[in-house]
Order: structure tokens, then C-alpha cells, then sequence
């Protein structure tokens, strides 16, 4: 499997052949190093929740109207591509067979947020190797053990390094990839994760430095 990082914490998870893109929010298009023609050839989205930063709309429609392919999402983002006339494949619990992909649907708590309502927000377990908790770092995620890969955000507006590094210590992981950092300037994001690297080292995790559009990884 191959995992594309395409800005903040817009991923595509490919499988043979299959390609399977998660929440292509406003970040990610926002200074055109990443357009939706990128994502033409995609064979499924999922959409882990409503915020901007996840969810870009008429972006989706466009990737959409390019790829044909469906979108697996909760209650609440159904809604909102109701509205634009998006049809949706709900996903909200439980395991679901997309393409060569098993994934297993967490109902997730969003981190608190300052004056904003709580989203309702589905975490994944890919694979049975991977865990993608969104903007989730509840306790009940750190049973999931003998991973090979966590997503972990790596900055918020809800949460700092101590909170952040404290979650990824009791997961513990073989391998950490970082997302939801596309508000932050280049410099300081490789200042950032190089402080998340030497502090996972001492517990033997890799965390993987990705920070170009589009870099991949290989599990």
C-alpha cells in the first residue's frame, strides 16, 4: 500500500490499483500546489467530517464530476452534500468493503473546540494496520495496538505538542505519519516535526517527515 500526503490532512491510500482519497478540505487547495485534476483518477472519497479543513465542497463536486467516484461519509456531512446535490454512501459505523480496502468506521469525539459546536466525526481503521483518528485523540483509540501506522495530527487550533505527543506515546505505533498542518510556513513545520521525531525515537516510532505536496509512503 502506498499513502500520499496532498496538504493538511488530505490523504490517498492506494491499493491495487484502487485509489482511495480522505477529506480534501480547503487547505489543501488553498495556494494552488494542489488541484482537483490531481484527484481525476481517484475511486472513492471519504469524508471524516463537516469542518472547511476537511470538506471543501464545491471542490468535491468537482472530484466528483471528474472521477465518478462515490463518497462514504456520517449523518451530518450527508446533509451538507444533500444540499448540493451529492450523493453519499453512509459510513458511520461498523466495517465496509471499499475496493481491496477493509475499513472499520469509529464513531470519534472531536477534540474541544473554542466556541464551536462538535462535529459528529468517524475515525478508520484501514486494513486492521491503520488508524486514522481525524481530529480525535480520545482514550478509547489508545486500545488499538500492534499498529503499523497512526495519523496523527500534528497542530491545531484544540491541541499542543504535550497533548499531541502524549496520545501518540500510548498508541504506540511502529510508524506515525503527520497531518492537519497546512495552516503553519514551511520552516516551521520541518522545525515541528523534527521535535516529534527525536521525542518518538526514545519510544521507538518512526515518524515520518513528510512534507511536500503529493510525497509518499510505502507500508
Amino acid at each position: 500500500m502506498k499513502i500520499y500526503k496532498y496538504l493538511h490532512s488530505c490523504l490517498v491510500f492506494e491499493k491495487e490499483g484502487f485509489k482511495l482519497l480522505c477529506d480534501p478540505g480547503s487547505f489543501t487547495f488553498a495556494e494552488g500546489q494542489v488541484t482537483t485534476e490531481t484527484f481525476g483518477d481517484v475511486d472513492a472519497v471519504i469524508i471524516t467530517h463537516i469542518h472547511a479543513d476537511h470538506l471543501d465542497l464545491p471542490n468535491l463536486k468537482k472530484i466528483v464530476a471528474l472521477s465518478g467516484a462515490p463518497v462514504y461519509t456520517n449523518s451530518e456531512v450527508g446533509v451538507a452534500l444533500k444540499k448540493e446535490g451529492l450523493a453519499f454512501e453512509l459510513m458511520e459505523e461498523g466495517v465496509y468493503d471499499i475496493g481491496p480496502f477493509k475499513i472499520e468506521a469509529i464513531p470519534v469525539v472531536h477534540e474541544p473546540l473554542l466556541d464551536s459546536p462538535i462535529p459528529q466525526m468517524t475515525g478508520l481503521l484501514i486494513d486492521g494496520r491503520i488508524l486514522h483518528p481525524a481530529d480525535s485523540m480520545e482514550d478509547k483509540l489508545t486500545t488499538y495496538n500492534n499498529l503499523d501506522l497512526l495519523i496523527l495530527v500534528t497542530m491545531a487550533p484544540f491541541a499542543n505538542e504535550l497533548r499531541i505527543a502524549a496520545f501518540g506515546d500510548k498508541v504506540k505505533p511502529k510508524q506515525i505519519l503527520p497531518v492537519h498542518d497546512g495552516f503553519a510556513k514551511h520552516f516551521f513545520v520541518k522545525s515541528r516535526f523534527a521535535n516529534y521525531k527525536n521525542h518518538f525515537a526514545k519510544s521507538d516510532i518512526n515518524f515520518i517527515e513528510v512534507t511536500e505536496p503529493g510525497e509518499s509512503i510505502e507500508l
